[in-house]
């Protein structure tokens, strides 16, 4: 598998910091960085009604993130708590 190009929209970079525990952050932002070569890591789910959104599970938090293979581009949009991430 070829290598992704990554961007974060602000509004996710925004949610990124307002989480609380500096190691939530850490994790999160990694595993970020991990989508430019695994954009599909086992254990993500595509998203029901969206065409190419998936979301990957860390810890409480959720991202949500849309997939194009043609460019080679992840887009994260969306990192919330699991509460809040689908409203």
């Amino acid at each position: 598998m070829g290598r992704y190009s990554l961007s974060i929209k602000k509004s996710a970079a925004k949610e990124i910091e307002a989480v609380g525990q500096k190691k939530d952050r850490q994790r999160i932002v990694a595993r970020i960085q991990s989508l430019a070569e695994n954009p599909r890591p086992p254990g993500c789910e595509k998203l029901t009604g969206a065409r190419d959104s998936y979301r990957i599970r860390i810890g409480i938090y959720r991202v949500v993130y849309s997939v194009e293979d043609l460019p080679a581009a992840v887009v994260v949009f969306r990192v919330r708590h699991r509460k809040e991430v689908y409203r």
